[in-house]
């Protein structure tokens, strides 16, 4: 069983992670830097992962 905040923390790491994939992502358009982009991208797809992560954790806690 999941402890509830590690699914909590999960979650806001998560969506950190995709808060700051954004930026570095939007930073890299501005100043043409593919390698930002790039790094912004991937980052907001592990934010994504490890939100799904966290919420998936959380429902099935709540369901036993």
């Amino acid at each position: 069983m999941t402890d509830k905040n590690d699914s909590m923390k999960n979650k806001l790491n998560g969506m950190k992670d995709k808060a700051v994939g954004e930026a570095k992502d939007q930073y890299g358009k501005i100043a043409d830097d593919k390698s930002k982009q790039v790094e912004g991208k991937t980052q907001k797809v592990k934010g994504k992962a490890e939100e799904s992560y966290g919420k998936a954790t959380e429902d099935k806690d709540e369901h036993r």
